[in-house]
């Protein structure tokens, strides 16, 4: 590993001269000076055995400026100070032969910046994690043992018990349409319908398919956002950080004792934290009917085992799901019946419904079983176009990943 520091100062400025450090009032001087020294240190050929002490300063004191107040009152210099510290951090463990331990420390900051800070140096801390994942990549086994590949065929030919749809009740089905039927069909009056054959070429569903072994050999050393929960309504729904391959073992292997919940990936930044997952899928040729441009896009990682359930909600965009591993049973509610639907009050969940769709408290909720309803299974391959304000229910039949395009 004593390239690794070749490879990430060959993507560094140039010099100290080259490396910016410039911020708003907003930062102490204080904080500024102590970034000035990490810097120094990142050009310097000192080999001290505390490298890390200023990167962690840096990083300790802006992750209690991140953590004061609601998000969206952070001032974004405090969020660039955070990177800057990543940054700083990362380089210092790697500065000298690091260790398979250090690496993927090295890895942890960086998807910590990426995922708290803000982007800088063009993005410098997406391109120090891919050569520092292909370093972990290099030190760990190719290979899962046999016990582990036993187990993750068990899980794939699990057979759920799918519900009976009424065709009556069904959603509808169409193969390739044309942008102008769908368009006519279905996007101008706001009609469920499922896309058969649009995502075949996906590199997920084919070159690569998306296994366990293979999700774990591109994202295994990736921390991520976990939710831990059945649902995001339950009282004991937390949040909290793993990485990939913990995630796989503890919730979806099941592998860990003492492990408690449900534990569903829901990621608003997978994609763009991990490019070569982005590389597995393309956005779906009828977003260009959309108003905005395919940088307003938002695409989603849904990943999760059996029965991880999504409670009755609407979106403010239209979404295409697509499911990629695994079905999912899906109900869908028009706008139109919203009061049958008894959104919950609080500001925080107005979007969603307090009924469990699948076991109705029917005195509390005597309207619910009047509203009428679409429902599908669907299936690897298919694609569900969820209109703009449609509630939808949906319940994993199996270990299921999902993707999913909001746009408006």
């Amino acid at each position: 590993m004593a390239d690794v520091w070749a490879k990430i100062s060959a993507v560094l400025p140039g010099s100290v001269d080259q490396f910016p450090l410039q911020f708003s009032d907003t930062v102490e001087s204080s904080v500024v000076e102590i970034l000035k020294r990490c810097r120094q240190q990142l050009y310097s050929d000192s080999t001290g055995t505390n490298q890390t002490l200023y990167p962690q300063i840096v990083v300790d004191f802006s992750w209690e400026k991140l953590n004061t107040g609601t998000w969206r009152h952070i001032d974004k210099e405090w969020r660039r100070v955070y990177s800057y510290g990543c940054l700083f951090k990362a380089a210092a463990l790697c500065h000298n032969s690091p260790s398979a331990e250090e690496l993927l420390q090295a890895v942890r900051t960086c998807d910590m910046g990426l995922l708290m800070g803000a982007a800088i140096l063009d993005d410098i801390l997406q391109v120090i994690v891919r050569i520092l994942q292909g370093e972990v990549r290099k030190s760990t086994k190719e290979d899962a043992d046999e016990s582990e590949r036993t187990e993750v065929k068990r899980i794939k030919i699990q057979c759920p018990h799918a519900p009976a749809i009424k065709e009556e009740l069904s959603v509808p089905r169409i193969k390739c349409p044309s942008l102008e039927s769908f368009n006519t069909n279905y996007l101008l009056p706001l009609k469920p319908v499922i896309l058969e054959g649009i995502i075949d070429h996906w590199p997920a569903l084919s070159q690569r398919p998306w296994s366990i072994e293979y999700l774990r050999s591109v994202a295994g050393c990736r921390t991520v956002p976990v939710e831990v929960g059945s649902r995001y309504t339950d009282e004991e729904w937390s949040q909290t950080l793993l990485t990939f391959s913990e995630f796989i073992d503890r919730h979806i292997l099941n592998k860990e004792d003492g492990v408690k919940g449900v534990g569903y990936l829901a990621q608003h930044q997978l994609f763009d934290q991990i490019p070569e997952l982005k590389e597995d899928i393309r956005l779906p040729d009828y977003c260009c009917l959309g108003e905005g441009e395919e940088d307003d896009i938002t695409v989603n990682a849904w990943f999760g085992p059996l029965g991880t359930v999504s409670p009755l909600h609407q979106d403010p965009q239209q979404n295409f799901l697509a499911q990629v591993v695994g079905s999912k049973y899906v109900r869908l509610y028009s706008p139109e019946d919203t009061d049958k639907l008894y959104p919950h009050q609080s500001q925080l969940l107005h979007n969603t419904s307090q009924v469990e769709v699948e076991n109705p408290d029917t005195e509390r909720f005597p309207e619910f079983s009047k509203a009428p309803y679409l429902e599908c299974v669907l299936r690897p391959g298919e694609v569900l176009f969820i209109p703009v304000q449609h509630w939808h229910y949906i319940r994993s039949l199996e270990l299921s990943f999902s993707v999913s395009f909001w746009w408006s």
